[in-house]
């Protein structure tokens, strides 16, 4: 699979080729992280495309926040980790976007206190780790029908 996509993420949604995509929330668009290290890692993007939660009315903010929460249950359901974690940046991508990652009792002990944002740099590029459907397909579906279970009420 080309990966011409990433050069325009949202770009690719909107076109039905981004092939990270989760599904669509009130908020935006809940997608499979790049990286998968920290298996089940997920992004819920914004849409339409804002550059701050604070750009946001106070009901758009809550959709946006819920909707993450949404996210992190339906992670925490399928993949089982000790703890959740949720990242509001900005820093190098100028669009609201939150980062759910889960947090393993297996991770390093010197890791565990940590932000992700602490791992090595190779742990977000290596190749062994980069999603593949391959390897994380049936977990994208997993995830896709519990956060859709969570978001419909089903």
């Amino acid at each position: 699979m080309s990966e011409d996509w990433k050069k325009d993420r949202f770009g690719a949604i909107e076109r039905n080729e981004n092939p990270m995509v989760l599904t669509r929330m009130k908020s935006g668009y809940a997608v499979m992280g790049d990286t998968q290290f920290l298996p089940g890692y997920c992004v819920l993007l914004a849409y339409p495309k804002v550059g701050s939660l604070e750009d946001l009315s106070l009901d758009a903010k809550t959709d946006f926040l819920r909707d993450m929460s949404l996210l992190g249950e339906a992670i925490q359901s399928v993949c089982h980790p000790r703890r959740m974690n949720y990242s509001i940046y900005g820093n190098s991508d100028e669009f609201l976007h939150a980062h759910v990652f889960p947090r393993y009792a297996w991770e390093p002990e010197e890791r565990k206190p940590y932000p992700v944002s602490q791992y090595p740099r190779e742990m977000w590029i290596m190749p062994a780790v980069q999603y593949c459907e391959e390897k994380n397909l049936y977990l994208r579906h997993q995830i896709t029908e519990k956060l859709i279970a969570l978001a419909t009420g089903v």
